[in-house]
């Protein structure tokens, strides 16, 4: 594998990209992202999304347009148009003004019953429509102490990714999730997570070739929070962050992007 760290200068750009989740109506998401626009304007070497409810993503997208912030939608349905009450299609999406979808979320899989195939589904069609797709694997705490973290991560992966081609594969991020460790106030250890995240890695490089796996960013994600971000970017493998409650105010996710 290539070193893709330079004097401690990652050259896979980092992104550092806040989920929102079920949060914020449109003032207090407005309000957060004129916050936020304003203290992160003069950063350039890492990328900053924030991905709000569906009912926010213009109001936001408008506050943030021709700024360093991008905006990301939670989810998307892998059809362009029909009869598919409650879903949002690509077009629609990316209408808002956004850049990222995340697919694939543990909450999406756990209560909405996404499978590795509906992941592909999805993955696909951001693609076709320009979106950059953040697609989430992770195992559960049952699965990490019975060691199977890497074969869970690994059928996530082939089952899910398997549809792209190299091409289409470069074109992605992927973002490493412990279940165990989201929203819970636990976090996989650094050593914990670049294993992973080396093992996805190599995966990857199994998939697709070790060209497109050296350029593939890999984010953790985590209960991630400005006291621990600093000790998990150290690590080779970890190219950023999907920050959930963290992301929330302003301050604490401008710690994690300053880390």
């Amino acid at each position: 594998m290539l070193d893709l760290e330079r004097d401690n200068v990652k050259l896979r750009k980092p992104i550092f990209a806040g989920n929102w989740k079920m949060h914020k109506n449109i003032l207090e998401s407005v309000a957060t992202a004129i916050d936020l626009k304003a203290r992160v304007s003069g950063i350039s070497d890492r990328e900053i999304v924030v991905c709000p409810v569906f009912t926010s993503l213009k109001f936001v997208y408008d506050v943030l347009a021709n700024s360093n912030v991008k905006v990301g939608a939670q989810d998307i349905f892998w059809e362009e148009k029909g009869a598919f009450t409650g879903e949002i299609s690509p077009s629609q999406i990316k209408d808002t003004g956004c850049a990222y979808v995340i697919i694939g979320h543990s909450e999406r899989r756990q209560f909405f019953h996404e499978t590795n195939d509906t992941v592909g589904k999805k993955v696909l069609a951001a693609l076709k429509a320009g979106l950059t797709p953040i697609v989430c694997v992770g195992e559960l705490l049952a699965e990490r102490e019975s060691g199977k973290a890497f074969a869970v991560n690994e059928k996530q992966l082939k089952e899910g990714l398997s549809c792209l081609s190299k091409e289409q594969a470069k074109l992605i991020v992927i973002a490493y999730e412990p279940v165990w460790a989201i929203g819970t106030g636990k976090v996989a250890t650094p050593a914990q997570a670049e294993e992973v995240h080396i093992y996805i890695r190599k995966t990857a490089a199994v998939m697709f070739g070790q060209d497109v796996a050296d350029g593939i960013r890999i984010l953790y994600g985590g209960s991630v929070k400005p006291e621990n971000i600093s000790d998990l970017m150290r690590q080779k493998n970890i190219d950023g962050a999907l920050v959930g409650g963290a992301s929330l105010e302003a301050d604490s996710f401008i710690k994690i992007i300053k880390y």
